[in-house]
């Protein structure tokens, strides 16, 4: 992150708010990704937006203020998995919803989702953000690179090594009882 040694005149709420809203959501799905609970997630997100609040002197210095707001929200929330008050926290996405579908369809659509859930649950730390960065928030390469301060190589190998354990799992479930 770039930032320049000057301070700048602080933003007025209204400034503030049109350079945090456009990507506050992105925030609250990264939350949520890693901490499960919509309250937990929502929590996180306010503190966030009140840290960025709170540094809106600089905010103007700062090349990236969505990348640096991702990242700051990545490490509150990696900070609140490892505290002691995280015992009931875990990893849930379930933000996925299909109006057209039978219900049989939406019932086989909520298992899948489910256990996709629940593998990614048991994926490593660094996998389940890439995954979530890349194929739900739809970050490209360079910025997952610069949010996780990894090598763009070292993303796709993590990220295909996420997937081809998530399709594995996935479709050893669906074979499950099929001989």
């Amino acid at each position: 992150m770039v930032y320049t040694t000057t301070e700048q005149p602080d933003m007025t709420q209204s400034e503030f708010l049109n350079v945090v809203l456009p990507f506050k959501d992105k925030l609250y799905r990264l939350a949520k990704r890693l901490l499960v609970s919509s309250e937990e997630a929502e929590d996180a997100t306010q503190e966030i937006l009140m840290k960025l609040w709170a540094k809106k002197s600089k905010i103007s210095g700062y090349k990236n203020v969505e990348a640096f707001a991702m990242t700051m929200t990545k490490n509150f929330c990696l900070d609140r998995l490892k505290s002691k008050q995280s015992g009931n926290l875990k990893l849930v996405h379930s933000n996925f919803t299909d109006g057209g579908t039978s219900l049989q369809r939406e019932v086989e659509v909520k298992d899948s989702l489910s256990w996709v859930e629940r593998i990614m649950e048991d994926l490593p730390q660094q996998q389940k953000m890439v995954l979530q960065l890349r194929d739900v928030e739809q970050y490209e390469f360079a910025e997952i690179a610069e949010l996780l301060d990894m090598k763009p190589t070292a993303i796709r190998v993590t990220l295909s090594r996420a997937r081809k354990t998530v399709r594995e799992k996935l479709l050893e479930r669906h074979r499950y009882g099929i001989g």
